[in-house]
């Protein structure tokens, strides 16, 4: 990903959003790079589970529609 073009990001980001970036960098002892690592793999475990919990729901619903299945033009 190139930054070529692209204007520098500025530091206005909201208060939550500097105040869960110091809670990752405290927890992991000021190192900038093993709190990013540790966002990522944070989000990365939340994006799998909303997958997880997405897959499931389509099953559900695909389930739900098989059993109430038209057969002969009469509900089963």
């Amino acid at each position: 990903m190139s930054g070529a073009g692209r204007e520098p990001l500025h530091a206005d980001y909201s208060p939550d959003v500097e105040a869960i970036a110091d809670a990752y960098l405290r927890e992991n002892g000021c190192n900038p790079s093993r709190a990013l690592r540790c966002v990522i793999c944070h989000a990365l475990a939340d994006l799998l589970e909303c997958e997880r919990r997405s897959w499931r729901a389509e099953r559900l619903l695909s389930r739900g529609y098989v059993r109430g299945r038209v057969r002969d033009g009469r509900e089963q």
